[in-house]
């Protein structure tokens, strides 16, 4: 039996642009991936491009859910920034009932919420600023987090249903969090091949340090993320896909 004992599925942050700048190349990502983690206004993202991106993702059958973040367009979300968790738990309930009237416009359900950037990464450091915002997605939403981690933890003490993630573009420090770059570095696809299979087949992987770590998934959905403004970011998720089918058929067919 697999360290992992459920199918993997795809999912990468999209609608990223903002006005008449555009981000990733969303069109060529969303026929490779089962998730979407869409922008709702605040680290990126517009209320046109969240129609149009949500409008995407249902031709294609994409489960759709919300990216809330921190609000800092200027620095993509990857800033840090002080907030109280009053103003954590509002801004992560105004960002996914934004994306949520664009879904209810389409009847599309709301699937997940993922928070974006160092929001992620703030959060499996400091309990109170998780639970802030994990107390601003609807009840009974699905979270997509890092399982082993408060990410976790709280969201068992909320009773919100918990994906555990894995990543296709990002490093690992020996601590199992994750190396969270203010702008994204390039991939090779053999080097994102061997970085997937790792997890998926082992839930294992390479600390930048060089230690080999074990990834506490436990029985939890997997979902591995990638992203859309990575360099070469459809080479990417291409690569990742590949593994993941190899994977999926070999384990789940």
């Amino acid at each position: 039996m697999p360290a992992i004992k459920h199918a993997v599925k795809i999912n990468v942050d999209l609608g990223e642009g903002y006005g008449n700048f555009k981000c990733g190349p969303d069109d060529k990502l969303i026929p490779l991936i089962d998730h979407a983690n869409l922008a709702c206004g605040f680290h990126a993202g517009d209320p046109l491009i969240m129609h149009q991106t949500v409008l995407a993702c249902k031709k294609h059958n994409i489960a759709v859910g919300a990216h809330p973040g921190l609000p800092d367009i200027q620095g993509f979300g990857r800033r840090e920034i002080k907030m109280s968790p009053e103003e954590l738990t509002a801004a992560v309930r105004y960002q996914v009932g934004a994306l949520k009237a664009f879904l209810d416009a389409e009847d599309m359900p709301l699937h997940h919420v993922k928070p974006h950037g160092i929001l992620y990464g703030m959060m499996y450091k400091d309990k109170e600023i998780c639970r802030a915002v994990y107390e601003g997605v609807p009840k009974g939403t699905r979270v997509f987090g890092l399982a082993g981690t408060i990410h976790e933890e709280v969201a068992k003490e909320l009773g919100l249903p918990f994906t555990a993630e894995l990543y296709g573009d990002v490093k690992y420090y020996a601590d199992k969090t994750l190396v969270i770059d203010r702008k994204k570095k390039p991939w090779q696809p053999e080097e994102v091949k061997k970085h997937v299979r790792a997890q998926v087949e082992n839930a294992s992987v390479t600390a930048v340090t060089g230690e080999e770590l074990q990834l506490p998934v436990g029985d939890y959905p997997v979902s591995l993320c990638c992203h859309s403004d990575s360099p070469g970011a459809v080479e990417i998720v291409t690569a990742a896909r590949q593994i993941v089918d190899e994977f999926n058929t070999k384990h789940f067919s």
